[in-house]
């Protein structure tokens, strides 16, 4: 089973274009834009220096700059970026078509089983939320598309990591940052390869509080006509609903039947 991922482009596959196409000021605005995070989501200039490499001089440039053109908020001491950076993000999302064809068998998926239901992609060791239904919030974080959660310990990550060549998905664990979420975090990259694999093999991922505590996640992968994984579908519910052991009973043939379905309709 193959994989069609939607990623970043490296950075060694952008220097080996021609020097003179590159625009270093534009690229380094780019980089200065991604320190912005849920986590993060004020940055002083030492700060930005700091996660970028660059020198306070070019960290403060580059967020004046995003200050002047109105993507970041200034109050003197701390940036933060404005609603208008949505701009970037959901222009990217809208010109994908695979969310319009997902979203209406989400929404009916998810008021079919009365959970939350969503459909996210790879990108490096992170996955993207590109589609959700939301019945109620399951997790402390509210999730939307745009989000990125890591996906080594999320079940849509685990199910896009196994269609993935396994020396490929070992790359990725090993490029993650493995800290434990939680006591029931697998953390050792053995153990989380052996889960691939067992994902690989039964062709759907389960996750009992990994990710966050009261939280368990069943995934399954969206295939195209061909066979290949194009994206990974799930649903969450708090771990007090329904026991791990029961979970694949009750959720995964709805999953499944949406996974036929749109198999039909992606080309």
């Amino acid at each position: 089973m193959r994989i069609l991922t939607f990623v970043r482009i490296p950075q060694h596959t952008v220097r080996m274009a021609n020097e003179k196409d590159i625009i270093g000021a534009f690229a380094k605005g780019l980089r200065v834009l991604e320190c912005f995070s849920g986590d993060s989501p004020r940055l002083a200039i030492a700060e930005v220096a700091e996660r970028t490499g660059y020198d306070r001089a070019t960290a403060r440039r580059c967020l004046l700059t995003l200050h002047h053109l109105g993507y970041a908020a200034y109050d003197g001491k701390f940036f933060s970026l404005t609603p208008r950076v949505l701009r970037l993000g959901m222009g990217a999302l809208a010109a994908l078509p695979l969310p319009q064809i997902v979203q209406p068998w989400l929404d009916q998926l998810s008021d079919k089983i009365g959970q939350s239901c969503s459909v996210g992609i790879l990108d490096e060791t992170e996955i993207v939320y590109i589609a959700r239904a939301a019945q109620r919030r399951v997790m402390s974080i509210g999730l939307m598309p745009g989000s990125r959660l890591p996906a080594h310990c999320t079940s849509m990550g685990r199910v896009l990591l196994a269609a993935l060549p396994d020396d490929q998905a070992r790359d990725i664990v090993d490029r993650s940052d493995l800290t434990p979420r939680t006591m029931h975090s697998l953390h050792d990259p053995s153990e989380i390869m052996a889960e691939i694999a067992r994902v690989r093999a039964q062709g759907f991922a389960l996750i009992d509080q990994e990710i966050e505590l009261g939280l368990r996640s069943l995934a399954v992968p969206i295939l195209d006509a061909q066979g290949r994984t194009v994206a990974a579908l799930n649903t969450g519910m708090a771990a007090v609903q329904v026991s791990s052991d029961d979970l694949h009973g009750t959720y995964l043939p709805a999953l499944l039947k949406v996974q036929d379905g749109l198999k039909r309709v992606l080309a």
